[in-house]
This record gives C-alpha cells, structure tokens and sequence, in this order.
C-alpha cells in the first residue's frame, strides 16, 4: 500500500473513533489521548492531522453525514407536491431507519447542538443545509397553501428531526414502552400524532398504509 493510501485510511481510522466517542461521550469527556489510543496512533501523530480537538469533532460531524441525502423516493414526492400524509411519513421513515442503522451519527449531531449551540448551527449548515432548506421549502409552501398550519418551517423542520432522533424517550412518553418492534410502528405513530397537529382543523382523517420506506444511505 502507498504511502498516501496508508495516509487515507489511518485518517479514515481516526474519523470513525473521534465520532464514536464523541457522540457517546460529548466532546469535553472526550479526550484526544483517548481518541489516540483507540486508533493506534500517538497523540502527536492525530494533531499533525488535526489542529486542535475542536477541529478534529467537526471533521468527525462532517464525514459521518459526507453522504447522507434524502430517497429518490421522498426527492420526487416533494418534487411533485405530493400532500403531507404522503411526503411526512416518508420523511419521519428515512430519519427513523437513519437512527436506528447508524445511532452514533444523530447523537454526534445532538451533541453538537448541546455544546456547541449556535456555532453548530453555522457548521452543519455547510453539510446538511441543503436537505433542510428542501423540507423547509416544502412545509412553507404547504403552509401556504393552506395544506399545514400556519408556523415557523424552519423550526418544524428541526421538531421533525428531534422527534425520531430522541423517539425511544418519546415512545415511553406516548405509549408507555421503551421501544417499537420494529421502525415502521414508530414511523405510524409519529406520523398520525404530527398529521393530527399538523393538518388544519376540519380537514378530513386520513387513512392509509404505509409501505416499506426506502434504505437510507449509510452515513
């Protein structure tokens, strides 16, 4: 292997375990030495890489969300304005499978946003921007049109997300277990509780099946 490949994967190796401890740990629990060890590598070797520990958690935030991207599926829904009770539960799916497949990836972004606070909302915008303004654009012109309540799409948008993010501590709250058997349960459930809030009043129930939600992208 070549001197760069060698390169490629020990950085690789450091991204995977700052990310694992960081977001089982927080960043100030965590500790370089640590992230050091764990990776084989000395202390002084990850900060010819990384300046700073600092530098090292938002590289770690970066590469684990690098190819997380909405469904073909979802993309085309909302392309074509399919109504809320379609593009919503479609939604909550793809966060939710997200969840569960790669755990460490949403609680690295929670931590972000609880230690970092509004500095993380500028840095994540560079990677996740995209994806929010695409839900955001179509709540507002749902909203718009009278298909949603009238609130604020930016910050619906983030309630979708902390919603599947934290949905074990939800689902106690809900239905007074600790979990779904499986993600389709909770996607029912959290979908007809957002619809109900959502959908103005008078508007007829809705009723449907829904069906398997497309794999999300592993990040």
């Amino acid at each position: 292997m070549s001197t760069t490949g060698r390169s490629s994967e020990r950085l690789e190796q450091v991204l995977q375990v700052a990310g694992q401890l960081f977001a089982r740990h927080g960043y100030h629990a965590t500790s370089t030495r640590e992230i050091a060890r764990i990776a084989r590598i000395s202390e002084n070797t990850l900060f010819r890489q990384f300046e700073n520990k600092e530098q090292l958690f938002w590289e770690a935030l970066r590469h684990r969300f690098a190819s997380f991207k909405l469904p073909n599926e979802l993309v085309e829904a909302i392309a074509n304005s399919r109504g809320p009770e379609i593009v919503l539960p479609q939604l909550l799916a793809q966060l939710a499978d997200t969840a569960t497949l790669n755990p460490d990836s949403f609680r690295l972004l929670a931590v972000a946003f609880l230690e970092f606070r509004w500095e993380a909302g500028n840095t994540c915008a560079d990677f996740l921007g995209p994806i929010f303004s695409t839900v955001k654009t179509y709540l507002k012109k749902n909203m718009d049109a009278g298909m949603l309540r009238n609130l604020d799409p930016a910050v619906l948008t983030a309630a979708l997300g902390v919603t599947v993010i934290s949905y074990p501590e939800i689902a106690r709250t809900l239905d007074g277990c600790s979990q779904y058997r499986e993600n389709r349960e909770a996607v029912e459930s959290f979908s007809k509780l957002w619809l109900s809030f959502l959908l103005p009043e008078g508007t007829a129930s809705w009723h449907r099946t829904f069906p398997t939600p497309t794999a999300p992208a592993a990040i």
